[in-house]
């Protein structure tokens, strides 16, 4: 089969939505979205970006990690550019798993290939970091390019409200041991957000992983076990060049349709593509072959996801579900 043909493995369903356009000239995009970024980070990091009284009933997110790979092709021509056109306006967010901006995470690829592509929408995204963007001394290309938007003092955590849910951006490549400043951190987070009724979590290393090239990442269970001890909703996570959900679980693996945590893999933004080994446990859909995003429709008390393929197919998965609280 061609690597460029997805196979959905398990289910399959329609997707569904509307566009709308905002037309900007071209010569003012780049400094309206330089302006926009910075006085957007600083209040959604602030925790006075997202308040419910500003946010609609619902909202969407788009979501994928493994983002760009140019490699001296022009950026236009890359699997990026087609993820990219998939990222409507209205979507609220853009979250990305790690791994930004191939090989190296250098200043220089982040301009000429993320940018040019995922950076139409800059304002919106909110990052986590993979370890490519760490190659470069001191993760320099990924800290430079999204600033504030990457979190204080970069440590590669942060966490915000939008639209009554609470998200959290995590460092898979720091220290995640219980001893870390970031574990640490989270436990606190966690416990200063009870009153936010739905949470979503997100980095690059997925605890639970089905894919052949890079499988399991067991250091985060520690993380995973705070998180299901919250009462977390949803994990997302990169890292393995395929797009995989599971159904609500522990951190060992074990089903729990009433506090189970639901985990998406979505490292499906534009890098070359891997496939799957044998299923874990409750792997409940996997499409190997295909670039995409999975797009999350966050409501009061609810959620929904369509992962989306590029060249303009219907969805290979659906779904909903409830928060926990």
């Amino acid at each position: 089969m061609p690597r460029n043909s997805p196979t959905a493995l398990a289910g399959s369903a329609r997707a569904d939505g509307w566009r709308s356009t905002l037309k900007v000239r071209s010569g003012s995009r780049r400094r309206l979205n330089a302006c926009v970024a910075a006085i957007a980070a600083a209040a959604m990091l602030a925790g006075c970006g997202g308040g419910g009284d500003a946010t609609p009933a619902s909202f969407s997110v788009a979501a994928a990690g493994d983002i760009a790979q140019c490699f001296g092709a022009p950026a236009a021509d890359s699997a990026a550019a087609k993820t990219a056109v998939l990222v409507r306006p209205e979507d609220a967010l853009a979250l990305t798993l790690g791994d930004n901006a191939y090989d190296n995470g250098t200043p220089e690829e982040f301009a000429g290939c993320f940018d040019p592509t995922w950076g139409a929408f800059k304002p919106r995204i909110r990052p986590s970091i993979g370890n490519h963007d760490t190659y470069t001394a001191d993760s320099a290309g990924y800290f430079g390019y999204f600033g504030a938007l990457a979190g204080p003092d970069r440590r590669g955590y942060y966490s915000f409200d939008y639209g009554g849910w609470h998200f959290i951006a995590l460092n898979s490549s720091g220290d995640v041991s219980t001893r870390s400043a970031q574990y640490e951190w989270l436990v606190a987070d966690l416990a200063g957000s009870r009153g936010t009724p739905c949470t979503i979590a997100y980095w690059h290393y997925p605890l639970f992983n089905s894919g052949a090239r890079h499988g399991v990442s067991p250091e985060m269970k520690p993380f995973f076990q705070a998180l299901y001890d919250a009462g977390v909703e949803i994990v997302l996570s990169g890292h393995e060049h395929v797009y995989e959900r599971f159904a609500p679980q522990t951190a060992d693996g074990v089903a729990d349709p009433v506090r189970g945590v639901r985990q998406f893999v979505v490292g499906t933004g534009g890098h070359g593509l891997d496939t799957f080994g044998p299923p874990l446990a409750n792997s409940e859909v996997r499409v190997e072959g295909s670039w995409g995003i999975l797009r999350l429709t966050l409501g009061n008390g609810t959620y929904s996801w369509q992962f989306l393929p590029t060249g303009g197919g219907s969805a290979l998965d659906s779904g909903r579900d409830v928060c926990h609280r």
